[in-house]
């Protein structure tokens, strides 16, 4: 379906209010309503992009017709207290950002099973007795790389950097897909050795391996496959002033370089790819079908419908947000 410019216009324009705890204690809003929490949420353009899509389908179907999504700001103390409340209140669906994502893991019962791999959750499905959890990033992942890059995690070698847990989610997506091989850098020894024992259960077929970014050098570097995915699942970049989270002269030309930052829009090891002439991504791709296959969840809209009318969206509220 398409989007029509004045229907877009006036989802994307909508200003968007930052509710608290005690708004939700007092929510008296009877249709239904979807919600992402999280701590700080100013910066979420998760409301414009959701928005956007209900708005495009609410035209043609009416039991959509009230549906809308909303922004709390919750602190990680009270979230405890904040998802049995929006389950009374009626609430539909959840989105968590951080850092409820791994806060929630243990708080719901009934979580899928890609989701405990992870061991955190993204998206909440509103049941009769409470929450099901799941986690679309690795979707979001998946299907950003594919569109972005033409390259698939299946059979890929993979190059991961990071070992947090947006690293952990890549890093499950990777295995399940099966990658050829794996090898995550990271700074810290312990964090990178904690990683390799969670996820070597899960490994297989797949060569899995670990690197410091200390101990990569050009003499080393023949280790690392040729041709590979290289994927940034570290925060440096988010700032101006942070370094580089590997130099790419070091590792193999690789086949693309996937950021799942995405604001700023280009970060350092963007660029430097770029002057390397590698081709490049940010992870607004990532966020938005990450968010199109919670939308689906939810309502059983394809994800792959929503995400076009969602991706607008999301560029231009990151333009107003920038």
């Amino acid at each position: 379906m398409l989007l029509t410019l004045a229907t877009w216009n006036k989802a994307a324009s909508m200003s968007e209010p930052i509710y608290t705890l005690e708004d939700l204690k007092t929510w008296s809003r009877r249709g239904p309503t979807l919600a992402v929490l999280g701590s700080p949420i100013a910066h979420s353009i998760s409301p414009a992009m959701h928005n956007a899509a209900l708005a495009v389908e609410q035209v043609t179907n009416q039991a959509l017709k009230e549906l809308t999504y909303v922004r709390f700001e919750i602190k990680p103390e009270d979230l405890k207290v904040a998802l049995p409340l929006l389950h009374t209140k009626g609430f539909l669906g959840i989105n968590l950002t951080v850092p409820h994502k791994i806060i929630a893991f243990s708080l719901i019962e009934k979580i899928d099973p890609s989701a405990v791999l992870i061991g955190a959750v993204n998206t909440l499905r509103r049941t009769a007795t409470g929450w099901e959890g799941f986690n679309t990033d690795g979707y979001g992942l998946a299907t950003a790389v594919k569109e972005t890059l033409g390259l698939n995690l299946a059979d890929s070698d993979i190059i991961l950097l990071g070992a947090g847990g947006a690293a952990r989610g890549a890093a499950v997506e990777c295995l399940l897909a099966p990658c050829k091989s794996l090898t995550i850098i990271n700074r810290s020894r312990d964090s990178l050795s904690a990683l390799i024992n969670q996820l070597s259960p899960s490994a297989k077929t797949t060569h899995l391996r670990a690197l410091l970014t200390s101990e990569l050098s050009h003499t080393n570097s023949t280790q690392l496959p040729a041709g590979a995915l290289v994927i940034n699942a570290t925060s440096s970049g988010l700032k101006l002033t942070d370094e580089i989270p590997v130099d790419l002269n070091l590792i193999p030309k690789p086949s693309g370089v996937y950021d799942m930052i995405y604001n700023p829009p280009k970060t350092k090891l963007l660029s430097q790819a770029e002057v390397l002439s590698l081709p490049i991504a940010n992870g607004l791709s990532m966020l938005v079908h990450q968010g199109a296959r919670s939308l689906e969840i939810w309502t059983k809209l394809p994800a792959a419908r929503t995400a076009p009318v969602m991706f607008s969206a999301a560029t231009k509220a990151l333009a107003s947000h920038i």
